[in-house]
């Protein structure tokens, strides 16, 4: 298990852009994968970006492309989700989850570790 600490959630207008950051002392240990998720009311959690360990594979939902960027930062503990054009359907709450020994992916049962996630909420 790994303890992951998520912070930038807030509100936005649409249009408008927020950074999510998500931390975790062993990020750089057992070479974890990275992956954001949120969940809406009502909805189903998904997937909306993931990074691999080395930063060097990232993958990102339909609707995040063109418009979410995930990056690791240096020392590679942190892992950032810029969100750009901010549309009120990314309304939700945002999780930052780890995968260990993984290469990434959207898909949220395979990730081990999640955080206690941060609430994004984007106004017309």
């Amino acid at each position: 298990q790994l303890a992951i600490v998520e912070s930038g959630g807030g509100l936005a207008q649409a249009g408008g852009s927020l950074r999510l950051s998500c931390a975790a002392s062993r990020f750089t240990v057992d070479n974890w994968a990275v992956g954001w998720f949120r969940q809406a009311p009502g909805k189903e959690r998904e997937g909306v970006a993931f990074i691999s360990s080395a930063g060097d594979r990232t993958g990102y939902g339909d609707f995040a492309k063109g418009r979410f960027t995930i990056s690791r930062g240096d020392p590679k503990n942190s892992v950032y989700l810029q969100m750009d054009n901010l549309k009120e359907e990314d309304t939700a709450a945002y999780y930052c989850a780890g995968q260990r020994w993984g290469s990434g992916s959207l898909f949220a049962r395979e990730f081990t570790s999640w955080g206690q996630g941060t609430q994004v909420t984007v106004s017309p």
